[in-house]
């Protein structure tokens, strides 16, 4: 895939920043660092999109997580912030995350509802029905274990997939099981644990190495000193 022109030198760095659960601990990392958004950015009723910050050679935009990674990829932002659940769904090459942030940590895990073994009988040990917005990684997951899964691609409510019939089982994340369990489900397998990480483009990280690799290189030190407090 070649880098599309935003990756030339005369035009600011994009950083993606993803909305929802992460973006709040990432913000104060950012700041930390050095990179501070326009007040528009905080404002909840706007619905810009992109946004300036203190240097004139960083820009922001906010979009949904699974969105970072894509613009990312394929060129049209420089650097990112993203959960490693992302990063592996996907697996770009184009994606180099030099930088485990150590934020927004949870779980991907198998869930089923609490009485399932009442059913156990209704499907192929072969074979597996799944909801999930991870289908690639489900799918692998379940590869490695010999069993072929069937992947119903929903993008939310996936609680919701076994009590209509859907789906037996869901592929979701997790943190402290409490939606999971008010809606009769229980937590079966863990496939992965998760964080954030620093991601950059890697046709950008060795063009724009001035700047990304300073971006790249405050964090890993920040990280590192934190870990070390």
């Amino acid at each position: 895939m070649k880098p599309r022109k935003a990756l030339l030198m005369a035009d600011p760095i994009i950083f993606a920043l993803p909305k929802g659960r992460i973006l709040s601990d990432a913000i104060p990392l950012l700041k930390a660092v050095g990179i501070e958004p326009e007040v528009d950015f905080f404002n909840k009723e706007s619905r810009a999109l992109q946004f300036a910050t203190n240097r004139d050679d960083i820009k922001i935009i906010r979009v949904r997580a699974f969105d970072v990674a894509t613009f990312v990829a394929h060129g049209a932002a420089h650097i990112g912030v993203v959960g490693s659940d992302v990063i592996e769904e996907f697996d770009y090459s184009e994606l180099y995350a030099p930088v485990d942030l150590g934020i927004g940590g949870c779980r991907l895990s198998v869930a089923k509802p609490a009485d399932f073994s009442d059913m156990v009988d209704k499907i192929r040990p072969s074979h597996i029905r799944v909801a999930t917005k991870y289908p690639n990684l489900t799918s692998r997951y379940y590869a490695a274990k010999g069993i072929q899964a069937e992947c119903v691609k929903l993008n939310g409510a996936m609680e919701l997939a076994p009590s209509l019939g859907l789906a037996n089982h869901i592929v979701d994340l997790v943190e402290s099981g409490r939606t999971l369990k008010e809606n009769g489900l229980v937590e079966s397998e863990v496939i992965m644990h998760i964080s954030s990480s620093l991601i950059a483009n890697r046709a950008a990280f060795k063009k724009q190495s001035n700047i990304v690799l300073k971006i790249v290189e405050d964090f890993r030190k920040l990280v590192n000193d934190d870990a070390a407090a």
